[in-house]
């Protein structure tokens, strides 16, 4: 059971695509790094304020399970999930479905490192780990 979760939609751009009209596999990352940043949004948390104070989070391990394709044009629904936050660490799980059938297109997960703008390890600050895993913590 995830700790937190959000589900954003959105309409595949003709851009994301390649000449056959299927989302190119790169796509799906920014897809998943909007779904974090929308969930970090949903608690007043913004990542460029993050920055501005010298906490950045960096991908450490990303992996994805692609089932079918998404296509130009498709309505599709990310659900990102926080399972697990540690002193310096957030573990996230993606699904991507389109909508109007509500199919899986992907599964995903990945680990996100705390670190400083000279790319040490630092603790997640308090503000970001609270709201996300609530006031008892992970």
């Amino acid at each position: 059971m995830s700790l937190d979760s959000i589900d954003i939609e959105f309409r595949v751009r003709y851009a994301e695509t390649d000449r056959m009209g299927v989302v190119h596999h790169s796509r799906y990352f920014v897809y998943f790094e909007m779904g974090r940043t929308e969930l970090l949004r949903k608690h007043g948390i913004a990542y460029r304020d993050l920055e501005d104070a010298g906490v950045f989070f960096v991908v450490a391990k990303l992996s994805a399970k692609f089932l079918a394709p998404a296509r130009y044009d498709d309505v599709l629904v990310l659900s990102t999930h926080t399972e697990r936050i540690t002193t310096a660490r957030i573990d996230h799980s993606y699904v991507l479905r389109r909508k109007d059938d509500l199919a899986v297109l992907t599964q995903a997960e990945s680990t996100l490192a705390c670190v400083n703008g000279q790319g040490q390890i630092i603790a997640i600050p308090d503000s970001v780990r609270n709201p996300i895993a609530g006031p008892q913590g992970v």
